[in-house]
């Protein structure tokens, strides 16, 4: 089983005398009795007698202190058991006492890789330097040496010019586990979600935190005993409605691979069983590590699949009008690299994409990148993958990135500096973090959300519906939800600098339609909306605020297309309606000249329909100018809500 969990583990090699090969070939030690004990502690080393090994060469260490050979020897003793920050100290010190020699050239790269693990990048660019001078024509890693100097420039500047304040670690009542990680918030920032464990040995579930009503994040429970089980689910991800929930789970009975994808949706206050997405998303490898569009119709992933550009590479998927999840497919370059590319966040407002690469240019481990979607639909593209800069980076690999849709605050995971008498990495504490999203951080675009609940006009009991979210410049599908059949709460996602229509329909229901216009970016604040739905009976009727005309003038303007092909779907459906298109004016201007532009409007909505298919039969067109006001014609907000056209069912 392969742990969901990424830590950073260091790598442990049983061959603990081919790290210092030079011991070997180096000159023989010139004092007889450091030269016995030397030969003794090598003897105990080959033998696997780590600890007694160790014993000597502390010896060695406290009467020859000027002897390089056994530190380096003790390093990488201590390497293979795990203790880095000894092993580290000891490369440092031995190393540092002999001359530079071609026999030396691993012992180089192994301090520059165990300094590069602590930030230490004076001294992990100085040895990757006389590793790459001293290393024999060929050497398999001077590649990547090079690569870390790289590296090593791009760290020493970036501390320089930090983006932001360090993220704080989050008090009481979280991070009372051992280990927690993969934090992810709804849209609303009411529930915080994330991966747990107890202890090293436990396995991994699913926890929620519920917001207080001061903002505070209350004590963590379980999400669900549907969810959690003696399996491992973890690296969860949460729509930004909170209803639909894909995570990892490993080793499960009838699985694609070890660790699969599974996908469960909340009705009011349970959640269904899990299912497994299948073979169009899992393989037989490696899939975790999810991330869900704020509507949950687009799925991010982490999958080891054989075709990818490196081991570990970001796959795309998208739910289908038939309840099915498309082919999942690499996102490709820039995002994909040759190294390990994991963890995905895409943003609620969908075009900022976050994740943690070793394959581009950073502080020297996994670092956060963001990339930003270019272009809309098929002819989309994300752009070249940029570093977060320290302090959200540093010498350790990062795991994870959340940023709230607001784009006001943001979470990780770390892991605790290592404790006295720890002897691995993977023994480590992680914990949840937060910090304020400096602007060079935040997503592209803002988003806020409206939410409500969606009712019966008539009985007004809650009903399901369908919510979808257009923008209305590129005609674009941009969100689609379902409200909860028991509740009828539904939740929407808007970004800041778009104009929107927003319809709810059901079946034999009258659709609604809605507009926001966010283009100038005024007032952006959550908006709670319900929504009543008229049956589909003779004599009703709603306003089609989508509709969109200059002043005085009948043509429709190009942005009208979005609710014009609405009402093109709505008379597909129900083939035995007959409608009558109204127009209304405000009491501006004169009687006949209102009564002339109303009867125009209504006949240009008319002309559109017959033209696109249906059929004039069905169809009549009325004007009724300023005599059927909705209100009063005192402010300008009043006038705008007197100006429209409606859809009346016959």
């Amino acid at each position: 089983m392969r742990c969901l969990l990424l830590l950073p583990v260091a790598f442990v090699s049983l061959s603990v005398l081919s790290a210092g090969s030079a011991v070997a070939q180096s000159k023989p030690i010139a004092n007889t009795k450091a030269r016995n004990l030397f030969e003794k502690a090598k003897e105990q080393a080959k033998d696997r007698n780590f600890d007694k090994a160790l014993e000597t060469l502390t010896q060695l260490n406290e009467k020859f202190p000027s002897l390089g050979e056994p530190y380096v020897l003790k390093g990488s003793l201590l390497k293979a058991m795990g203790e880095n920050r000894g092993a580290f100290e000891a490369y440092r010190s031995g190393l540092s006492k002999m001359p530079v020699d071609p026999a030396r050239s691993l012992d180089y790269y192994t301090l520059g890789d165990l300094a590069m693990s602590f930030g230490d990048y004076a001294t992990a660019g100085d040895n990757y330097r006389r590793y790459i001078k001293t290393a024999p024509k060929g050497q398999r890693f001077v590649f990547r040496a090079q690569r870390q100097l790289l590296n090593c420039d791009y760290a020493v500047k970036a501390m320089a010019n930090p983006v932001g304040v360090t993220p704080e670690r989050l008090g009481e009542p979280l991070n009372t586990f051992r280990f927690q990680y993969f934090p992810a918030l709804t849209a609303d920032n009411r529930f915080l979600l994330y991966t747990a464990r107890p202890t090293a040995q436990s396995d991994e579930d699913l926890y929620i935190s519920k917001q207080n009503k001061d903002g505070s994040l209350g004590q963590p429970v379980p999400i669900s005993t549907a969810i959690n089980t003696p399996y491992n689910e973890g690296a969860g991800t949460i729509s930004g409605d909170g209803k639909t929930l894909v995570f990892a789970s490993c080793d499960r009975p009838n699985a694609v691979g070890n660790c699969d994808l599974y996908i469960s949706r909340r009705t009011g206050n349970n959640w269904s069983k899990p299912q497994n997405l299948g073979r169009n998303v899992n393989s037989v490898e490696w899939d975790s590590q999810p991330t869900l569009s704020a509507d949950g119709r687009t799925l991010y992933f982490t999958s080891t699949r054989r075709g990818g550009k490196g081991q570990e590479d970001i796959y795309v998927t998208t739910l289908q009008p038939d309840g099915t999840w498309s082919l999942a497919r690499n996102l490709g370059e820039p995002v994909n690299t040759p190294g390990k590319d994991m963890a995905p966040f895409i943003h609620a407002s969908g075009t900022t994409l976050y994740y943690v690469t070793d394959g581009l240019v950073g502080m020297g481990g996994l670092d956060v990148y963001r990339c930003e979607l270019q272009g809309s639909g098929t002819s989309s593209k994300w752009s070249d993958p940029q570093n977060l800069g320290y302090p959200l980076n540093t010498f350790e690999n990062e795991a994870s990135l959340f940023i709230s849709s607001d784009n006001r605050r943001g979470f990780c995971s770390r892991s605790r500096a290592a404790e006295p008498g720890t002897k691995s990495e993977r023994e480590r504490p992680v914990e949840l973090f937060a910090f304020e999203v400096p602007p060079p951080v935040k997503a592209r675009e803002t988003s806020t959300y409206t939410q409500g609940r969606v009712f019966d006009a008539m009985t007004k009991k809650p009903i399901k519906a369908d919510v979808q979210l257009y923008d209305l410049l590129t005609d674009e599908l941009t969100q689609f939800v379902t409200s909860d059949p028991e509740e009828g709460d539904y939740t929407v996602v808007l970004n800041e600098g778009r104009q929107y229509a927003m319809y709810a329909a059901a079946d034999k229901y009258l659709m609604k339609s809605l507009s926001f216009d966010y283009s100038d970016k005024r007032s952006f604040d959550p908006l709670t909306l319900d929504i009543y739905l008229e049956p589909l009976r003779a004599g009703r009727s709603i306003v089609l605020n989508n509709l969109f005309f200059d002043t005085n003038q009948f043509d429709l303007k190009p942005k009208s297309r979005t609710e014009l092909n609405r009402l093109i779907q709505f008379m597909r459906q129900y083939q035995e309606v007959a409608v009558e298109i109204s127009g209304h004016t405000d009491d501006v201007g004169a009687d006949a000249d209102n009564m002339t532009l109303s009867q125009n409007r209504a006949r240009s909505v008319y002309n559109y329909l017959v033209e696109h298919g249906v059929k004039a039969t069905r169809l009549r067109y009325k004007g009724y100018g300023e005599t059927k006001p909705l209100g009063a014609n005192d402010t300008e907000q009043h006038r705008q809500q007197n100006r429209r056209i409606e859809f009346r069912i016959l």
